[in-house]
């Protein structure tokens, strides 16, 4: 994505190393954005060029992936758009996810796959994290089954799509505790998170970044510590004994090379596991706590030796 205040940063720290870089948001594509790549015995050769660089795709060190935006026709009809934006898809974002020897920070096909939260607790688990009792249904008989001996329970959207409110600003689905009184009929209309809330003392946000493990304590007093940027403290902190080699479980589950961490932590000191977002913000913490975050992806995406 073109607007981008942590690729900003990436790209002032490659370029104050003399690392060459092109910046590109495939949702420009074919208008500003074109390719040209030929699939060869040595892999896809050829070119990808935007109006001020152009990339030898054979020579590609590095991607850095960030929330491009969508591929976009306007000027067609529904279905020729509809047809085009698929070629586009499966051309453009086929050729950038098979570049020859390219190191990606995260491929996009992996990102995909970590983003679903089912598939990320599941997978949570097996890496030996705690999880929150969880519940993922449609039906509202099992909703209040499930909320009644789990109390307090929190509904949690499974993706986090945006909403215009009244006033036209966009927001996120709210992140909040549930009582079985409250389900009704329309939980039937799709699939609903639901999840025993932690009795928390603070949350802790983990930042990996290929070799490097960021950890930082954020004490705000929120249910969701998203909501109110204005009220957090940040503080970093060593991991408990273990947690490491479980963040590189799960992110080796899904071929990931970083990954945003999000834990609370209990009364008892227990850190559990919400999430792990494959393409999470992170930037904004190194001014707050000075930790080196900035130079550590630099550093991966130069693939320089730790």
């Amino acid at each position: 994505m073109i607007d981008d205040p942590t690729a900003d940063l990436v790209i002032r720290e490659l370029h104050g190393r003399g690392v060459p870089v092109v910046r590109l948001d495939s949702g420009d594509f074919p208008a500003t954005l074109s390719v040209a790549a030929t699939i060869t015995s040595h892999g896809i050769e050829g070119t990808l060029s935007t109006p001020t660089r152009t990339a030898d795709l054979s020579g590609v060190r590095s991607l850095y992936y960030r929330r491009p935006s969508r591929f976009a026709f306007p000027h067609l009809d529904e279905q020729n758009a509809r047809f085009a934006l698929t070629q586009a898809r499966y051309g453009l974002g086929g050729v950038l996810a098979a570049l020859p020897g390219c190191l990606y920070v995260n491929h996009p096909h992996r990102i995909g796959e970590a983003e679903f939260k089912p598939s990320g607790l599941a997978a949570a688990v097996t890496a030996g994290f705690q999880i929150p009792p969880t519940l993922v249904t449609s039906d509202p008989d099992a909703a209040r089954t499930f909320i009644k001996p789990n109390r307090p329970v929190i509904y949690k959207p499974l993706s986090t799509p945006l909403y215009r409110n009244d006033a036209g600003v966009s927001c996120t689905v709210e992140v909040r505790e549930v009582t079985a009184d409250e389900i009704d009929d329309r939980v039937t209309g799709t699939a609903h998170l639901f999840q025993q809330r932690v009795d928390k003392v603070a949350d802790v946000r983990v930042t990996v970044i290929g070799d490097h493990v960021f950890t930082v304590r954020i004490d705000s007093g929120l249910l969701d510590w998203r909501t109110d940027y204005d009220r957090l403290t940040y503080t970093p902190v060593q991991p408990p004994p273990g947690l490491i080699a479980a963040l590189y479980r799960y992110l080796t589950h899904f071929g990931l090379v970083f990954g945003a961490f999000d834990f609370a932590i209990d009364h008892d000191g227990r850190w559990w596991f919400l999430e792990c977002n494959p393409s999470g913000q992170w930037a904004w913490l190194e001014p707050e706590t000075g930790l080196p975050m900035v130079a550590a992806m630099a550093d991966l995406l130069e693939r320089k030796p730790t």
